[in-house]
């Protein structure tokens, strides 16, 4: 093979090994995040179609299930498809990059892959089963907390876009090197970037979260009542989460010494000077007849120890739907301030019927304080909450805890509030209005109380206020550029792109 045919080939390769490690998992590397879609393109351009596509959706597909073995993410029949589905929908950018843009001028050619990429992820992260869990450019910038702070103007599928824009910008520049236009595109990109990572550090300087904080602790079970509670179901805790299979007798018997290590924690944490106690998702097992007394020891624990207490529990019912995945909220005198069930239960993992979503909210001396469950926080649209601090009871896995909470903190980012994260078989974090870390714990190995002091004053974001209008209307022009383009090109044979003319002018690759 010519040396010039093998070019685009190297791109391919370059471009998949970018690709891995970036997929939103533990071994990402940030920069990979934009090499891949550069080289890419790259590739794209100098193939014909039918090669050249399925190439990238293989690649595209192969990301998707290295994230699911990165994570450890279950295999059912739900997790295969919903591999195959983002290998498929994150592709989709790459086809309109390859055969609408090369029908446009140097506008479409520069916007169309970014806008698309950001209309991807945007309609998957709002409308999919599976949320921003993967696929969100976003979540692999994790280290570049200035450029994040974009997102609580657009919202975090703006990054994506960034991202996109690199991508063709850089082989703008590629096909027509010194050029006038390129350099001008090159020189209004960078630009745009260094305003944007200077406004961020401004941000994360001036926003106002005030000087005040609130002692917060975090609580799971203690491994010698996890112990307890394996030996009492013969399974583990992981294993028992389906209410359908387990031994309700079993599920009483087990109940009341975990509850009683749980309270004891709380008690400790109390006294060490935490005024908000959170327990992880899940943390309590009971049975729906030993409910209502497992509640009043909760208002008991937080009348006597004048703390705001959420404790979280999973409930066994006696048949359909089997199970509630819930918190509660009770304050210093012992009244209970909220219920909250789940409203996003994992698809083909959890069988509890989703809560109906609302965001419960309640002002007290700390703030304004407000509740999520794990999954629901995977879902931005649903996070515009006008709160100062948002719990958030968690419950993963050792692979997926670390990645799953930097997820969720990047809602902090989004709309300004303090973030609290308490995770089971994970890692615990706090983060401030904007995303920096406060305080993190690797519950895999230490079950221990962990503690953050967090700021009691939020800073409300554009983002949190108008929504995803950003990420609507570059969805709208998109949808309204690819139908125009589609609709002339059948009236019209399609002018051959630059690097389309150079390779065969050079005689190197097939291409269009």
């Amino acid at each position: 093979m010519p040396a010039g045919a093998r070019y685009p080939w190297l791109c391919l390769w370059g471009g998949a090994a970018a690709s891995l490690l970036s997929v939103g998992g533990r071994f990402d590397v940030p920069l990979a995040a934009w090499v891949a879609p550069l080289l890419l393109i790259r590739f794209l351009r100098h193939t014909r179609p039918l090669v050249g596509l399925p190439a990238v959706f293989a690649v595209t597909v192969v990301s998707a299930a290295v994230w699911m073995a990165e994570l450890a993410v279950p295999i059912t029949w739900l997790t295969l498809l919903g591999d195959v589905a983002f290998g498929i929908a994150y592709g989709l950018p790459y086809v309109v990059d390859r055969l609408l843009a090369p029908r446009t001028g140097t506008l479409g050619r520069v916007l169309l892959f970014p806008a698309a990429a950001m209309s991807v992820e945007f309609l998957l992260g709002t409308f999919g089963p599976f949320g921003t869990a993967y696929g969100m450019r976003a979540a692999s910038q994790h280290s570049s907390t200035a450029l994040l702070q974009i997102t609580a103007l657009g919202g975090p599928y703006v990054i994506a876009f960034l991202i996109g824009a690199a991508a063709t910008i850089g082989n703008l520049v590629r096909e027509r090197g010194a050029h006038r236009t390129a350099l001008r595109w090159a020189a209004l990109y960078a630009a745009a970037v260094a305003l944007i990572v200077v406004g961020g550090q401004v941000r994360m300087v001036f926003t106002g979260t005030g000087g005040d904080t609130v002692k917060v602790a975090g609580i799971n079970p203690s491994q010698a009542a996890i112990d307890a509670e394996t030996a009492v179901h013969g399974a583990s805790r992981l294993d028992v989460t389906d209410p359908r299979r387990v031994d309700r007798a079993d599920v009483r018997r087990a109940a009341q010494p975990l509850l009683d290590d749980l309270f004891r924690q709380t008690a400790r944490a109390a006294a060490a000077g935490a005024r908000i106690v959170v327990w992880s998702e899940n943390a309590a097992r009971v049975a729906d007849e030993d409910h209502g007394a497992y509640l009043r020891q909760a208002s008991e624990a937080a009348d006597a120890h004048n703390i705001y207490l959420l404790v979280a529990d999973l409930t066994y019912l006696p048949d359909a739907p089997h199970g509630r995945d819930e918190t509660h909220l009770f304050g210093p005198d012992g009244t209970k301030l909220w219920d909250y069930e789940k409203a996003r239960p994992i698809p083909g993992l959890e069988v509890y019927t989703p809560g109906d979503g609302r965001v419960p909210i309640v002002d007290t001396p700390y703030g304004r304080l407000a509740n999520l469950i794990c999954y629901d926080a995977d879902f931005p649209a649903d996070t515009h909450i006008d709160a100062d601090i948002v719990l958030v009871p968690g419950g993963d896995w050792p692979e997926m805890g670390r990645t799953h909470t930097a997820m969720a903190g990047l809602r902090a980012i989004e709309n300004g509030y303090a973030l609290v994260r308490q995770d089971f078989n994970g890692q615990s974090g706090a983060y401030d209005a904007t995303g920096r870390p406060l305080s993190t714990k690797d519950t895999t190995t230490d079950s221990g109380i962990w503690y953050a002091d967090v700021p009691t004053h939020g800073s409300p974001t554009p983002y949190s206020r108008t929504g995803d209008i950003v990420a609507w209307g570059v969805l709208a022009g998109t949808l309204a550029a690819a139908t125009a383009i589609a609709t002339r090109s059948r009236r019209r044979p399609a002018p051959p792109s630059p690097a389309a003319s150079a390779a065969r002018a050079s005689g190197v690759g097939p291409g269009r």
